[in-house]
């Protein structure tokens, strides 16, 4: 009787690899984290682009008077001052008086105008974004302070209609200032890495 050996046949079940698994999970984390990454930069970048904007926008309505904040033929090369209308209505505060003193002052209305107008390119640019963080930032608690929200009633006993007894505009803007510039939020969509690369930058981190 012959005897045949016949092939042994194995079972269609596998168990799965859990190296190639692991793998394709670590792929999958790195493309989530890269996306992730990615569309923080996108709107870190977005967010400075617009905030810088509001600078600029300001510094050049306030200076050419267009009609919006500044009235026409009101603006700074017609002989106005970008200063005076807002310093001389401050009317609550430890500043009032000195504010008062302050308004329309030639180097006042130069270091106010300068400002935003450095502040305004430094973040549209995506440069000199911890320069602008710190200038912004002592910009926007001195008009915190001008306007001083912790006020219940104006110096005349009237209400001072204050929102909020802390928080205002120009703290968040005070805030976003820094939080670009920790972000370093000039790599994208603006000049934040060749300015980053240059010697004197590279030697003086401060200017990052």
């Amino acid at each position: 009787m012959a005897v045949h050996n016949h092939p042994q046949r194995h079972s269609g079940f596998h168990f799965p690899s859990l190296r190639r698994t692991g793998t394709a999970a670590t792929e999958s984390a790195d493309t989530t984290t890269a996306a992730a990454t990615a569309t923080r930069a996108y709107v870190f970048a977005g967010l400075r682009v617009l905030t810088g904007f509001v600078f600029l926008w300001a510094f050049l309505d306030k200076t050419f008077g267009f009609g919006y904040a500044t009235a026409d033929g009101k603006g700074w090369i017609d002989g106005g001052s970008p200063t005076k209308g807002f310093l001389s209505g401050v009317a609550a505060g430890p500043m009032e008086s000195t504010f008062h003193d302050w308004a329309g002052a030639t180097w006042a209305d130069w270091l106010f105008m300068l400002g935003l107008l450095g502040i305004g390119l430094a973040l549209v640019s995506g440069i000199a974004l911890r320069l602008a963080a710190v200038a912004g930032t002592a910009m926007m608690a001195l008009m915190w302070i001008a306007e001083w929200p912790p006020a219940k009633h104006l110096s005349d006993g009237s209400l001072s209609m204050s929102p909020n007894p802390f928080v205002d505009y120009h703290l968040i803007y005070a805030v976003v200032l820094i939080a670009l510039a920790v972000a370093g939020a000039g790599a994208t969509w603006g000049l934040g890495k060749a300015w980053a690369r240059m010697p004197f930058v590279s030697r003086n981190r401060w200017l990052l």
